[in-house]
């Protein structure tokens, strides 16, 4: 649920400071018609009537192998972009969710998110998980994204617990030295299931200034870190 936490955080504390929101699901998996989506969590934690989910497929797969078990057509990511650029005349802010990581496929032609930020020339946010893998995954990402020329936003921590381990402790100083910058916020385990005041005040505190909040690096590595043990 870190991605969608992370998007509904965006446009919370976006809507707070005046800015027209909109969010984008360009494939929803893992839900049938009429089950809640990702959008529906974006919709009741930031209060956001302005969604839009372009396809839904019922089983839990990457969009492209979801569409191929459903026998229907699959996400086609240029129109997504086309709908994407309406979107855009008219809002100052536009949050698109992917599905899985960078690069899951949502059709046969091998076209992924890397893609549709490349088309679309938006900045991605990773987000990433705080556990024990993440570097690799979060190293991966960011080098499939450069050698793809897809700009980065920042790197999140989507689900930080409030007991870290040794190796989450850990990672905030090796995340940051794989992006070549301070951590772009940590959104606390658990903020999904807050009520949208608490939730946010947690998007607040959870997203750097860059994004619109009020996170602090180089307290957070203060706090949890292992720097000064």
């Amino acid at each position: 649920m870190g991605k969608t936490v992370v998007t509904a955080a965006l446009a919370a504390v976006a809507a707070t400071r005046g800015a027209s929101v909109a969010a984008v699901k360009p494939g929803q998996t893992g839900a049938r018609d009429g089950e809640p989506g990702d959008l529906d969590a974006v919709r009741r934690l930031a209060g956001l009537d302005d969604v839009h989910e372009f396809a839904r497929f019922p089983d839990p797969l990457s969009p492209a192998a979801a569409a191929r078990r459903a026998g229907v057509p699959p996400v086609r990511l240029p129109e997504v972009a086309e709908r994407v650029r309406e979107l855009s005349g008219d809002r100052r802010l536009v949050l698109i969710e992917g599905a899985g990581g960078l690069l899951v496929r949502y059709d046969d032609e091998g076209n992924t998110i890397a893609d549709l930020a490349r088309w679309l020339g938006a900045a991605a946010l990773v987000v990433a998980r705080p556990d024990l893998g993440t570097l690799n995954h979060t190293a991966l990402t960011l080098e499939a994204m450069a050698h793809r020329g897809v700009q980065l936003a920042g790197v999140v921590i989507g689900e930080w617990p409030a007991d870290p381990g040794l190796a989450m402790r850990s990672n905030i100083r090796d995340l940051e030295t794989i992006a070549a910058r301070p951590l772009a916020g940590a959104l606390p385990a658990g903020a999904g299931a807050l009520d949208p005041a608490e939730f946010l005040l947690a998007a607040h505190r959870g997203l750097a200034p860059s994004l619109g909040g009020g996170f602090d690096a180089a307290a957070f590595r203060d706090t949890f870190g292992l720097d000064k043990e």
